[in-house]
């Protein structure tokens, strides 16, 4: 994030939550829980933070330093398909400067370095890795003494995001996406294919629709079961750009908990009218955190990942006419969101 943004992150915090931050973030990482990756902790501290590189990208953080309380709330991130901490680390920071400590697992299967399970594989399992991070924070001496583990705060972005509707109270199943794919397949093809192939225009694009229709209805028709998660810790809820083709609507009209979501107008992948708006329709009340009417899937990311795949690129870069001098007030009304409702 340039100075610029970050200056305005800090106007943007200081409106939405009526205080400036006064510690700065630290980063640590837990050792893994079974059957899923590490988590990465960020938090309050009183620490000096220096240069942190992971990979392509660079922060100001105080790694391994003493904890503060900050708010006393935990909120657990749950990545998109084949992600990382480090592209919601602006998010995760900005949470840090209103209070909160941010644990985000890297979920087995489905992040960078191991995307062997993306899909409904993975979706199953990652509300119970979101458990297990907090269980994970809740056995840790230096995080464990600070937190209120009674109220605790989910956000998820794209698959991510369909982690938080579950946790919401939302049930899926696989065949409910066969079901919309086969009806809504030319509309909908990277929420329903991936990034395997892509339509072009062109005169194989028939062929590549029945081969995918036949696909997807082989692998998915037949797990009709309604998948769940519930874990009473968790009091306040974030989706943004969700996966929701998958989900039985009428199962998201209440909720359990409080949940806000956040759209992007001109979304590829996964495209609004059969996702986030379809959510919206259904629930009664749900509340539109952040509506970016010109960004793109992955426009909520910052630092963006670079050097992205062609197909990946198209469908994660910012759209011409998205200003990311817009992200902090966003970040600010997710912040907002949880400081509202995650107290007792």
């Amino acid at each position: 994030m340039t100075a610029g943004l970050r200056r305005l992150l800090a106007l943007a915090l200081l409106g939405a939550l009526g205080h400036a931050a006064s510690a700065a973030t630290g980063v640590s990482v837990l050792p893994a829980p079974p059957d899923t990756g590490p988590v990465t902790v960020f938090y309050p501290t009183a620490a000096p933070v220096a240069r942190f590189v992971r990979g392509p990208f660079s922060f100001e953080l105080a790694s391994d330093a003493p904890a503060l309380r900050g708010n006393g709330h935990l909120i657990v991130m749950s990545h998109g398909s084949g992600g990382s901490p480090w592209p919601q680390a602006d998010l995760a920071i900005a949470l840090v400067d209103a209070g909160f400590t941010v644990a985000m697992p890297e979920h087995a299967g489905d992040n960078y370095r191991d995307m062997r399970d993306v899909g409904p594989a993975t979706w199953r399992h990652r509300p119970r890795e979101v458990s297990q991070a907090i269980d994970a924070m809740a056995a840790d001496a230096r995080f464990a003494p600070l937190l209120d583990f009674r109220h605790v705060g989910v956000y998820g972005m794209s698959a991510g995001g369909l982690t938080a509707l579950t946790l919401a109270g939302a049930r899926w199943s696989p065949a409910l996406l066969d079901a919309h794919c086969q009806a809504h397949l030319a509309e909908d093809f990277p929420a329903c294919v991936g990034l395997a192939t892509a339509l072009t225009g062109g005169l194989l694009d028939g062929m590549r629709l029945a081969v995918a229709r036949r696909v997807i209805q082989f692998k998915l028709g037949s797990q009709t079961t309604l998948e769940s998660w519930t874990d009473p810790r968790i009091t306040a809820a974030v989706a943004a750009v969700p996966m929701a083709a998958v989900i039985d609507m009428g199962s998201i009209a209440t909720p359990r908990i409080p949940l806000g979501l956040v759209r992007a107008g001109k979304d590829e992948w996964l495209a609004p009218p059969w996702h986030i708006d379809a959510v919206r329709a259904a629930c009664t009340t749900c509340v539109l955190i952040a509506d970016m009417p010109t960004a793109g899937h992955g426009s909520i990311l910052s630092p963006q990942p670079p050097d992205l795949p062609p197909r990946a690129a198209r469908l994660l870069d910012d759209p011409p006419g998205f200003d990311r001098a817009s992200l902090p007030a966003v970040y600010g009304a997710i912040a907002r969101f949880f400081v509202q409702n995650l107290a007792p």
